[in-house]
C-alpha cells in the first residue's frame, strides 16, 4: 500500500518560513491534481492549495502572494513553501494526490504551529 509521507512541519515565529513536503513511498504513475488542506482547531478542514498535472495552481484567498506550491513528477513529490507566515497559518496540513483509476491518497498531516 502507497502511503504519502509528509515532512518540514514545525514551530516558527510569525514572518517566518517553512516548506513542506510530501513524497510517495513507491512510485505511483498517472497523478492527477496534488495539494494541501490544513485543519486549524475548532475550524473545518480546508483547501490552502493544489496544482494539475499541467502545474496550473489554485491558493486560498489567505495565503496568495505567500504559499508556493510546487511538485517534481519524476520523485512523485510535492511541496509548498511558506513564507511571512501568520498565527492564524496555523494547524494540521494534510497533502493528497488523485491518481487515475485509485481515487485520493492521503498524507498523515503534519503540525504547523505560528508563534505571535
Amino acid at each position: 500500500q502507497v502511503q504519502l509521507v509528509e515532512s518540514g512541519g514545525g514551530l516558527v515565529q510569525a514572518g517566518g518560513s517553512l516548506r513542506l513536503s510530501c513524497a510517495a513511498s513507491a512510485t505511483i504513475f498517472s497523478i492527477n491534481d496534488m495539494g494541501w488542506y490544513r485543519q486549524a482547531p475548532g475550524k473545518e478542514r480546508e483547501l490552502v492549495a493544489d496544482i494539475s498535472s499541467g502545474g496550473n495552481t489554485n491558493y486560498a484567498d489567505s495565503v496568495k502572494g505567500r504559499f508556493t506550491i510546487s511538485r517534481d513528477n519524476a520523485k512523485n513529490t510535492m511541496y509548498l513553501q511558506m513564507n511571512s507566515l501568520k498565527p492564524e497559518d496555523t494547524g494540521v496540513y494534510y497533502c493528497y494526490f488523485v491518481v487515475s483509476r485509485r481515487g485520493t491518497y492521503w498524507g498523515q498531516g503534519t503540525q504547523v504551529t505560528v508563534s505571535s
